[in-house]
């Protein structure tokens, strides 16, 4: 009796140690370059839509609840989506124009559980305000993005310029 209980004690140790040494893979299996098509495609949607004023397509891509974080040099931190959605009124004037935009050195992570990506880029926004240029050229574009239900989101974005550009 003693040494059944005993083996047991002991078979018992050994299954706790071997679960708590034991590495444990949870890692997602996702098609990598399938989903970085689609980021790559929410990445350009998010600038791509003003060409068309497409505002629907814009607040598809963007976190349309209070984590959402964008800074710009101007007009600098905004927070949350209601905030992002009161830059409708100058985005949607007759007076600014999208002509194109070009993504270059776009690098991008998706985290392992596939879950997560950020990304760089250098991105240049061409536009025209009342007939008069009123590019970001050169700009240094970095962001995070949130797979929530199927869909890359876009959570997080930081627009900068070099020093002297």
């Amino acid at each position: 009796m003693k040494s059944n209980l005993l083996l047991t004690l002991i078979a018992t140790f050994m299954l706790v140690v071997c679960i708590g040494s034991c590495k444990v893979d949870k890692q997602v299996k996702f098609d990598r370059d399938a989903e970085i098509e689609l980021i790559t495609a929410s990445i350009n949607g998010v600038i791509g839509w003003a060409k068309d004023k497409n505002f629907e397509l814009l607040y598809s891509i963007i976190a349309s609840d209070s984590s959402y974080l964008e800074v710009d040099p101007e007009p600098g931190v905004i927070k949350g989506f209601e905030q992002f959605k009161k830059n409708e009124a100058f985005w949607g004037d007759s007076a600014i124009k999208a002509i194109r935009y070009e993504i270059r050195d776009l690098t991008i992570n998706v985290s392992e559980n596939g879950d997560f990506a950020r990304f760089y880029c250098i991105l240049d926004d061409i536009n025209e305000w009342k007939g008069k240029p009123a590019s970001w050229m050169n700009t240094r574009w970095t962001g995070v993005l949130e797979k929530r239900n199927g869909k890359w989101i876009m959570v997080q974005q930081h627009f900068s310029f070099a020093s002297g550009s």
